[in-house]
């Protein structure tokens, strides 16, 4: 079973993901704010991260900046989820590193064809 840490500072928003995630049979660890989201990171086994962009402590460049640093966990692969469909939005994250960018609302399809894309193209699918 894969472990998914999912970021996301909304609560119904996150409670619906992990909902999805774990009735496809994966493992969601949560986190309400990009620094809890780091820390398990760190302390967990974490097959594939989804993280909101904008949140209230810290956003979600700067978690994956970070999680990039960490030599241990910087070949995660890592998904972006958020509302801003902006073209120059995803080119900012794709200038930290490669990443996936799942545009708010997306809905039960979109989500798991995205995470198995990741899975796959990472080799852990």
């Amino acid at each position: 079973m894969k472990t998914i840490l999912l970021i996301e500072d909304n609560n119904e928003v996150r409670e619906n993901t992990a909902e999805i995630l774990e009735l496809a049979n994966y493992k969601v660890l949560q986190a309400e704010d990009g620094k809890v989201g780091v820390e398990k990171a760190n302390s967990n086994h974490i097959d594939l991260i989804i993280c909101d962009i904008i949140m209230r402590e810290t956003d979600g460049y700067t978690v994956f900046k970070t999680l990039l640093q960490d030599i241990s966990i910087q070949n995660i692969p890592f998904i972006f989820s958020t509302a801003n469909s902006e073209e120059s939005d995803r080119e900012k994250a794709n200038k930290i590193g490669f990443c996936e960018y799942l545009i708010k609302p997306f809905d039960g399809k979109e989500l798991l064809d995205c995470v198995k894309r990741m899975l796959v193209k990472y080799k852990l699918a």
